[in-house]
């Protein structure tokens, strides 16, 4: 075999569906070890009780850095974490991803079931640790349950994570899932600050549930990736 048809073999060999199929799971396996590495480290600081520097500074600039105005907005972008809104998105995101009935409501129900269990989990997380939330007095806004990990922080970036993936996979090829990612990326940080602006949480609430979302959506697009056939639609 020549040197020529030795790179052109190893090129097909690079863009095969498989090996690329293979390379995208790896790196979102990769996302969710990194995301379980530092949600791991925050538990541990939780569950002693600690309230780090971090929170604390946070939570004080917050209370001097919130005029009204302020507060009504984050108040509103709050509202959006929560509620029926992560629910109607993951059905969304399967509609969207989906080019037939059939493919539609099966990614809807797919995605949907991987909402509810990640819930379910931060959700016995939270109850496990049962860090306290910031004082009663600092709060903007209603808040219920235990603070770790917060659970607007972890449900719009789980929301934004299905959407960009529904729309990168059927806007393959075009700067359309670029711009979605960045849109959804940025409300989603959005909505988790919201929370610290508010009062209702600590910092490191917040980046747990950061954290804990990209865990679980590592876990899912690496399982997703490896199981299924590349197919169109």
């Amino acid at each position: 075999m020549t040197d020529k048809a030795r790179v052109t073999a190893r090129t097909q060999f690079a863009d095969s569906p498989m090996v690329l199929r293979l390379g995208a799971a790896l790196g979102a396996a990769l996302t969710g070890a990194c995301g379980l590495l530092g949600l791991t480290v925050l538990v541990l600081t939780a569950g002693h009780g600690s309230v780090l520097p971090i929170d604390r500074a946070a939570h004080t600039w917050s209370m001097h850095h919130r005029p009204g105005s302020l507060v009504t907005v984050a108040g509103v972008v709050t509202a959006t974490g929560t509620g029926v809104f992560p629910y109607a998105a993951a059905v969304a995101a399967g509609l969207i991803a989906g080019r037939d009935i059939r493919r539609r409501l099966g990614f809807a129900l797919g995605a949907l079931a991987f909402l509810l269990l990640g819930q379910a989990l931060r959700y016995g997380l939270m109850e496990a640790i049962g860090r306290s939330r910031p004082p009663v007095g600092d709060w903007a806004t209603h808040a219920s349950g235990f603070a770790f990990p917060s659970g607007h922080a972890t449900t719009s970036t789980l929301m934004a994570g299905l959407l960009v993936a529904a729309i990168g996979h059927r806007a393959r090829g075009s700067g359309v899932g670029s711009i979605a990612a960045v849109l959804l990326g940025c409300w989603a940080a959005a909505v988790g600050l919201s929370r610290i602006l508010l009062g209702v949480h600590w910092a490191t609430d917040v980046v747990a549930g950061w954290l804990f979302a990209a865990c679980w959506l590592g876990l899912g697009a690496a399982l997703v990736r490896m199981a299924l056939p590349e197919r169109p639609g």
